[in-house]
């Protein structure tokens, strides 16, 4: 093998170069929104676990999105502030890969659970009656753990397919973090099964919970509509505008990332939407959730108010 085709075995992560004059700023930006990540939710995990109040299904759902929120911007936004200090960082094969795999199991499993919590919705609004006896502790358990499981096994499947790949020449990701086109623009490998892979599984998984929601709440809306009650509306409304404001945000910066070409100047762009699909949105779930959720509101203030108290004594 000459010496410019030697197998590589570490890439460098680029980042945004262009953002070098204000990295202080940007990493300080970056820092405080991980930390609010954070905080908002593991409270929101918490407040779950510990108030009888929070033990309808919805809530139950809501606590597996938080996890998956925090495991999303954990795996991202450590190497992110380290890249954005050093202008580029260094990292593994094995490492990108095992971020990808992460990557891929917070995505996808964020993907089944805003569709199991779309069905929740529609069973609560368009079949009162036989709502707790369909969505049992049983049937919420094993939605959860198949979203979670499903995912494990997708990832590792991609994960295994980029790992038989062989990357050399250049070795610079022009990208914050392992995502899967910026691998395989490195590989001079065949990725001809891979790219095959991906679409078969991608479809699905983006696809179908997508449609799924969406006629979901089409049929939702349709009966909010016969409510005789404006109280009664208003009320529904009010409960599933919080999920879908997360659905929009979530699907909408997904879909405008791995759809549109990612190509010169857009490469830019994509890499800022990139930066609201793994930052922002784990910083916004919690926050939208809170306050437009009463019961979210009222328990956090029932935890915060016993600890207010023994500060001022």
């Amino acid at each position: 093998m000459s010496a410019q085709n030697l197998t590589l075995s570490e890439f460098h992560l680029v980042g945004f170069q262009n953002l070098q004059e204000f990295k202080f700023i940007f990493f300080s930006i970056i820092l405080i929104f991980y930390f609010k990540t954070l905080i908002g939710n593991l409270t929101i995990i918490l407040l779950i676990l510990t108030t009888e109040g929070l033990k309808a299904p919805m809530y139950y759902f809501l606590s597996h999105l938080s996890l998956c929120d925090i495991l999303l911007t954990t795996n991202i936004v450590p190497k992110l502030l380290n890249i954005v200090l050093t202008s580029k960082d260094i990292i593994s094969i094995t490492g990108c890969l095992t971020q990808f795999y992460f990557f891929g199991v917070s995505t996808v499993t964020e993907c089944f659970l805003l569709t199991v919590m779309s069905f929740d919705r529609y069973l609560a609004i368009c079949n009162p009656l036989r709502y707790h006896s369909i969505m049992s502790f049983k049937l919420r358990l094993h939605l959860v753990l198949w979203s979670w499981l499903i995912s494990f096994v997708i990832s590792l499947d991609l994960t295994l397919l980029l790992n038989q790949l062989d990357f050399c020449n250049n070795n610079e990701i022009d990208h914050f973090f392992c995502d899967f086109q910026p691998i395989l623009e490195l590989s001079c490998s065949d990725t001809s099964i891979v790219k095959m892979e991906d679409f078969v599984l991608g479809v699905p998984i983006s696809l179908f919970p997508f449609v799924f929601i969406v006629g979901t709440y089409t049929r939702i809306v349709l009966a909010i509509m016969k409510m005789p009650s404006l109280t009664g509306r208003h009320k529904a409304f009010s409960t599933c505008s919080s999920h879908l404001a997360v659905v929009f945000l979530y699907y909408g910066t997904l879909i405008v990332i791995y759809i549109v070409p990612s190509r010169g100047s857009i490469k830019h762009i994509s890499k800022l939407l990139s930066l609201l699909y793994t930052v922002m949105t784990p910083l916004f779930n919690p926050i939208i959730y809170s306050l437009r959720n009463k019961e979210i509101r009222l328990a956090l203030g029932r935890f915060i108010k016993p600890k207010l108290s023994s500060f001022s004594i």
